[in-house]
Parts: structure tokens; C-alpha cells; sequence
């Protein structure tokens, strides 16, 4: 992504910046399949929120996933209401870049959304995604109800299994209650939709999870 100075230490809030009462502006459609980023959404379709890295690349994972509505790219699990992306960038304000994706229960679930999020990265980095470093790249999951945070914390425990079988270390998601979902601005929207040759610096381990999905093909 984009060449700022990261750092991998969490803000407190004394360090945190301000930020501001207003959200940004961003797109109100997907680029790709026209549907509203903001909803209204159908009756019945569900919430899921996710930390795999660079949003950019974690993004379109997901919005090729039959049965997902809809994705969007923004900032979470942080301290500064609002943020910009420049301000996310230095560390200051908590924010981990995050996709939010809404889906058909009955074509996708979250079990299966939650393989996916596995293969996509390499869960064991801590506050980095390969190249990308900082505290943005974390890795995450961010529950909207009990029955999602039953089934992340399973999953980890699933995956952590097969990792460690495979030689690698312990998985350093943090799986914590989703807390604001702030989207970012409209050029971050599906980037690589609009850049086909734009960056993403996602890699998975190889190791496939036990429950779930396959991983979708870039």
C-alpha cells in the first residue's frame, strides 16, 4: 500500500488523535455489482466483519464469494472516531483496516466465510501482513453476535491445530466484540477493481482450514 511511516505499538488513548464528529464521505454503491455499500440490506442477510491485512487485496477475496451482497473496506476495533486513512497510517489512532461483508446465510455461512479469512493470510505475524507493517495489518475477527464469536474462537482453535502440525507458531488474531465500523473513503472502495494492477500483499500459509470454504481465487 501506500508509503507511510508504520509503527507496531498500539496508541493509548492519551496518545490517540482526535478525530472528528463527521464520517467521511465515501462511494454508496459497489463498483462491482451496483449494490448499496450502506444498505438497506434484504431481510435476513447477516454482518461479518474482518482483519486480514491490506484491505485492498482482503476485499475482493470476499465480494467474489457466491451468496456475499455486498463488501466494503474501512477502520476498527480503534480510538479516534472518523479517521482518514492518513491518519490510520500513523499509528495513532488504533484502527485496524478491516472489510465488512454482508451475505445470504442460505448461499454462504459464516463458518465458511470464516475458512476463507484463514487461508487468505498468514495468521502467526502479529502486527504485520508479509511486507505490510503496523498495527493496520493485524490480524482480526470482530464478532457481531454470539453465534459468530462461538464459531471464530472454534475456528482459531481448528486452524491453530493444523498450523502448528504444518511448523508453524501460535496465531496472533484477536477475535474481539465488532465495535464501530467506519468506512473508509471512496477510493479505497473495491481498489482493485478500479486498478486491476493495483498492489495486494496478501499470502496464506498453504494450510487449508478444517471447516468451511476453499479459498477464492484472485
Amino acid at each position: 500500500m501506500f508509503s507511510f511511516r508504520k509503527t507496531p505499538r498500539m496508541p493509548s488513548v492519551d496518545e490517540a488523535l482526535p478525530g472528528r464528529n463527521e464520517p467521511l464521505l465515501t462511494a454508496k454503491t459497489h463498483f462491482v455489482n451496483g449494490n448499496p455499500l450502506k444498505g438497506p440490506y434484504p431481510a435476513g442477510f447477516e454482518v461479518a466483519l474482518f482483519g486480514v491485512g491490506c484491505f485492498w487485496g482482503a476485499e475482493r477475496k470476499f465480494w467474489q464469494v457466491p451468496g456475499v451482497y455486498v463488501t466494503a473496506v474501512g477502520y476498527t476495533a480503534g480510538l479516534t472516531p472518523n479517521p482518514t486513512y492518513e491518519e490510520t497510517c500513523t499509528g495513532l489512532t488504533g484502527h485496524n483496516e478491516a472489510v465488512q461483508v454482508v451475505y445470504n446465510p442460505v448461499e454462504v455461512n459464516y463458518e465458511q466465510l470464516l475458512a476463507l479469512f484463514w487461508e487468505s493470510h498468514d495468521p502467526t505475524q502479529g502486527m504485520r501482513q508479509g511486507n505490510d507493517v503496523g498495527t493496520t495489518y493485524r490480524s482480526g475477527l470482530y464478532p457481531l453476535t454470539a453465534a459468530q464469536m462461538e464459531a471464530a474462537v472454534a475456528s482459531k482453535a481448528a486452524y491453530q491445530e493444523r498450523l502448528a502440525q504444518a511448523g508453524y507458531g501460535a496465531i496472533t488474531t484477536e477475535i474481539l466484540p465488532a465495535e464501530t465500523f467506519y468506512y473508509a473513503e471512496t477510493y479505497h472502495q473495491q481498489y482493485l477493481a478500479k486498478n486491476p494492477n493495483g498492489y495486494c500483499g496478501l499470502g496464506g500459509t498453504g494450510v487449508s482450514c478444517p471447516i468451511g470454504l476453499p479459498a477464492a481465487a484472485e
